[in-house]
Formats: structure tokens, C-alpha cells, sequence
């Protein structure tokens, strides 16, 4: 068996965890030191694969860059095309991300995201690492009496779509429980609310916090982690966006729909191409940052809601919280999910970018951690490692004491030679889901999407508000770029998912209607039996340890039905 190459080992970007296999990364999903894993060394595909890669289909070209970062020792080359095809099975559309055009003259692409079962860009990674824990628990398991199994728990907080996705990629599953908390009182949407309730399987566990807001969620989340009393009888998990195999999972779909406009008539070679990726915890940016330094000719563009940290980082260099406060605050749908933060952001239209700034959105501290890397001149590697790190530190410190940081001039210039970024308001996100749906697109290639019902009616194409944004930001940036330059923005979530910001977009529009549009699988999912425990912030921690030894198995129990 081949040693592990520097990509197939990880460290924190703290500093204070080296030299890790994936399989503990992915188990553990935060280092103990606090920071984030990261692998050691970028891959590059350029030297290993040439042109080939262009022509593979989606499934092969997953495997074959999840190989870069997960040794044969982690997970034999055979194992880990049978996690890929379980992971990607279930998806609607037989090409998994589809590419489509919304504009050929512009050059304006669209990456559905959203034909994975909870209809959201989320499912491509939960799925994956549904698939990842179960098959590492199982295999720790393998010949162990009950009484030895090792049983994980993951624990979550959601505003919608995390949650969700994450029930329906652990669901079943051998060895694992999730328990997701959620705000209730109609602080998410409808639909939301409904895809995680209406999953009755034995190892989930929908929590609504009656009268509390998604941070209390998380509150209790973060409390739960660190307390001495649950870790000694369960072990806990966690699947949002700091787990690195989520970052993993999504590089994939740039390789695809890049090679996918390879393809395409319009396409010649040398063209220019930009991603435009809504973002807030800039998980799914990220990773088509790691996709561009792995040797993908792209660049990048940052597309925020009025929530815009990322985007005033972009223009000063200053990564600083602004808190909003009282009516200032207000603003979106109740039914969409707005009111799932209590302070210090706006509601808008396209809650799940809706991100507090009192913390690095979680992701963001990689790519600080690289910038870092890539700028120190110390003599070598190790000492670089050490160095960024304790930048990274810094940083965090001085956010955290000071509300805000800034960065050296020669790391903004860095991160805009990859980056660029926009900011889109409420109203503009509206404006966008009108207008593209009023151009009534006729182009070939928006009717090849397969697999999932309601993007197009009476000949438009109708967009959710996070893509929205997307599509805003890459019309500015197509302004302002070199002639022919390809833009592609991702369409993060399907439009039913966000009802009442689409109708109050198309409500009026001749030929709309919103039933009409809704995917099968959503028909009636509000009706479906359910199963959901309530408690209030007041049951405070003791009673969540409660609940968890009432639902959940400790290690080496077998829970009685």
C-alpha cells in the first residue's frame, strides 16, 4: 500500500493538531485546538491527470479527487466508489449538477445544485458524509459485542436547509443518531419545518425550541460539546460546514460543470470562466477555491445579502462586525425562515445567508489560513505552517476583543487575484427573480435539465432568492469583464423551498402558478404524520442531557425500543 501523500494528511489552522488521517478528520469534524482541518498540501490536477479529466462523468470524476485527499488506508480505492454511487443514487437528475443556460449572448450559466432529496446544494456533501460516517463507524465496529460498539451522535442547529439535508443523509444509517434542533414558531419555512418532522426513522431526532431563535439552537449546540457530563456517556458529532468532507464533496461539481461548458458550442479554448457562488459561511466558495488551486482556470465571485461582512472584507480588508439592531433589522418572510436570528443581522429575503459576524464565517478561516501560508517567508514549510496558524490566531483574538481584524495589505491583494465580490439587497434579489423569469429563455440547454419539477413555467425560469443573488452578482460582474468571459452562478436551492419570496416576486406575472410549479415530491409533505419533541430555552442544558439519554444510545448500550 502507497504512504499517504501531504494531500491525504491534515492539519488545524490553529496550529496545534498535524500530520492527521482522514478518517479522524472527518470523526472528529473540529481539531481540538479549536481550528479547522485542512489538508497539508493541495493536489494539483494538471500534473496527474492532463486534459482526461475533461471527459469524465460525474461520478468517476468525484472518486478520482476524493482519491487526492483520502489515502487507500482511509478507504480502499473500491469502497470508495461504492460510498460515491450510494451517495449520488438518489439524485434526480441522472448528471447529478446539471449545467443550464440562462443567457447566450451574456454568456450566463446556471449549476443546479438542487436535485438531491431535500432539493438544496447541501445534499451533494450530506449525502457523502452521511455515507463516510456510517462506513467508518461500521468498520470500527466490525466484530465488537454490543456492549463495545461505538456509536456516534451528531448534534445540530438549523435555520432550514442544514438541517434537513443532514436528516436525510444520516437517516438509517448504522451506528449514528442526529438529533437537529430548529426554532419554532414558524421560524423556518413550511416546508423546511416539513422535511425534517415528517422523517420517522427510529436514529432521527427533530428538536423545535419554541421560543427561541437559532442562535439559542446553537447556544445549546455549543454547550452541549463542552459539556463534561454528555461526553462521558456519548460521543457527539457534528455535520455542518466546518466538517472537511463537506468542502471535499463540493469541489467536484466546479471540475464537472466546467468540463461540462467545455462542451458546449459556445465554448472555445482559452475562454475565461467565473463562478459566482451565494454564500455565507463560505463553505461553498471555498471549496471552489481549493478547486481553482488544484489547477482549475477559474475565478471566483462572492455574492452576499444585505448581510455583507464578507463583501466589506473584499473592499477594505477589514473583517469587522456590524451589528443591526430593532427595525432596521426587519425584513423578509416569517414563512421563509427570517426570523431565525435574534440580533445583530438584517432578515432578508434569503435567510440561509442570514449570518451572524461575530464569529469568522466558518470557512472564511481557511482561506485565511492558506492566504497566510502563501505570505509568510519563513525558511520552511513546518515554519510557515506555524506561522500562519498563529496569524490565524490573531486574527481571531482581535475579532473577538475588538469586534473586527484587519489584514496586511499583501494578503487583500492576494485574496483578490482569486476573488471578487458583490453585494445584492432585498430588492434587487426580486427585481432578478422577475426579470429572468420575463425573458422566457428559449435556449436548448435550460430544457436538458432532467430529474426535477418547477424550475420553468409558461416558458421562464424561475429562481430561488439565494440564486437570485447569484445572478445579480454575475451580471455585474459581466459588466465589468473581458469580453466572452463565461460566467456560471450556482443555484443553490429550488424555489419552492422559498415560496413566499418567489411569489412576492412572480405573484402577478401572467401565466404563475405556484402549485402548478411545486416538485411531486413536495406535494402534500405538509399532511405527512410527524414526529417532533418540543422544549423551551428554559429546560436549559440538564434538560437536553435528558433528552439525549432518553432517545439515544450510550456507547456500548442497545436502546429498547
Amino acid at each position: 500500500m502507497h504512504p499517504p501523500l501531504p494531500s491525504q494528511r491534515y492539519l488545524s489552522t490553529r496550529g496545534g493538531s498535524y500530520d492527521l488521517p482522514f478518517e479522524e478528520v472527518v470523526l472528529k469534524g473540529l481539531a481540538s485546538d479549536g481550528g479547522l482541518f485542512i489538508p497539508e498540501e493541495i493536489p494539483s490536477i494538471t500534473q496527474r491527470w492532463g486534459k482526461q479529466w475533461l471527459e469524465w462523468p460525474y461520478k468517476e470524476l468525484a472518486v478520482r479527487i476524493f482519491s487526492l485527499y483520502i489515502s487507500q488506508e482511509d478507504i480502499p480505492p473500491y469502497d470508495l466508489l461504492q460510498i460515491v454511487e450510494k451517495s449520488y443514487s438518489s439524485f434526480r437528475s441522472p448528471v447529478v449538477t446539471p449545467l443550464v443556460t440562462l443567457d447566450e449572448e451574456k454568456r450566463l450559466h446556471l449549476l443546479e445544485l438542487f436535485h438531491g432529496e431535500t432539493f438544496a446544494f447541501k445534499d451533494v456533501a450530506l449525502q457523502f458524509l452521511g455515507n463516510l460516517l456510517e462506513y467508518f463507524l461500521v468498520r470500527r465496529n466490525k466484530d465488537r459485542p454490543e456492549n463495545e460498539r461505538e456509536h456516534l451522535t451528531i448534534i445540530g442547529a438549523t435555520s432550514g436547509d442544514t438541517g434537513s439535508a443532514a436528516i436525510y443523509g444520516l437517516r438509517r444509517k448504522q451506528d449514528l443518531s442526529i438529533m437537529i434542533m430548529f426554532p419554532g414558531g414558524g421560524k423556518v419555512s413550511e416546508i423546511q419545518e416539513a422535511q425534517m418532522t415528517t422523517v420517522l426513522d427510529e436514529n432521527v431526532h427533530s428538536i423545535s425550541v419554541a421560543d427561541g431563535s437559532f442562535d439559542t439552537c446553537q447556544d445549546f449546540v455549543k454547550a452541549l460539546f463542552g459539556d463534561a457530563d454528555i461526553n462521558r456517556t456519548h460521543k457527539l458529532g457534528a455535520v455542518n460546514s466546518i466538517n472537511w468532507a463537506r468542502i471535499l464533496a463540493q469541489i467536484t461539481y466546479y471540475f464537472h460543470a466546467y468540463s461540462t461548458l467545455t462542451k458546449s458550442k459556445d465554448f472555445k479554448e482559452g475562454d475565461k470562466v467565473s463562478f459566482v457562488v451565494p454564500t455565507g459561511n463560505f463553505g461553498d466558495i471555498l471549496a471552489g477555491y481549493f478547486a481553482k488551486e488544484m489547477g482549475l482556470p477559474i475565478r471566483l465571485v462572492c455574492a452576499v445579502n444585505e448581510n455583507d461582512i464578507l463583501h466589506r472584507f473584499w473592499q477594505s480588508g477589514y473583517y469587522e462586525k456590524k451589528p443591526v439592531h430593532g427595525q432596521e433589522a426587519n425584513g423578509g418572510f416569517v414563512e421563509d425562515g427570517v426570523k431565525a436570528h435574534a440580533d445583530g443581522v438584517r432578515e432578508t429575503y434569503s435567510p440561509a445567508m442570514d449570518i451572524l459576524a461575530s464569529t469568522v464565517s466558518s470557512n472564511f478561516e481557511r482561506l485565511l489560513w492558506v492566504l497566510a501560508f502563501q505570505d509568510s517567508r519563513e525558511p520552511t514549510v513546518e515554519a510557515r505552517r506555524k506561522a500562519a496558524g498563529e496569524r490565524v490566531k490573531t486574527w481571531l483574538h482581535e475579532l473577538k476583543t475588538n469586534g473586527g481584524f484587519g489584514v496586511e495589505p499583501a494578503i487583500l491583494k492576494a485574496a483578490k487575484v482569486d476573488f471578487e465580490s458583490e453585494r445584492v439587497s432585498d430588492a434587487e434579489t426580486i427585481a432578478t427573480i422577475k426579470d429572468v423569469f420575463q425573458t422566457k429563455s428559449t435556449c436548448p440547454a435550460v430544457k436538458t435539465s432532467e430529474g426535477t419539477r418547477g424550475t420553468v413555467s409558461n416558458g421562464g425560469y424561475i429562481l430561488d432568492p439565494h440564486t437570485a443573488i447569484g445572478v445579480a452578482a454575475a451580471k455585474r460582474s459581466i459588466a465589468r469583464a473581458e469580453k466572452g468571459t463565461h460566467h456560471i452562478a450556482l443555484a443553490t436551492a429550488h424555489p419552492a423551498k422559498f415560496s413566499k419570496a418567489v411569489e412576492k416576486a412572480l405573484g402577478e406575472e401572467e401565466g404563475f402558478v405556484f402549485e402548478d410549479i411545486l416538485p411531486e415530491e413536495l406535494v402534500g409533505i405538509k399532511d405527512l404524520p410527524r414526529r417532533v419533541t418540543e422544549v423551551r430555552r428554559e429546560d436549559g442544558l440538564e434538560g437536553l442531557r435528558k433528552l439525549i439519554r432518553e432517545r439515544v444510545p450510550a456507547v456500548g448500550e442497545k436502546l429498547q425500543a
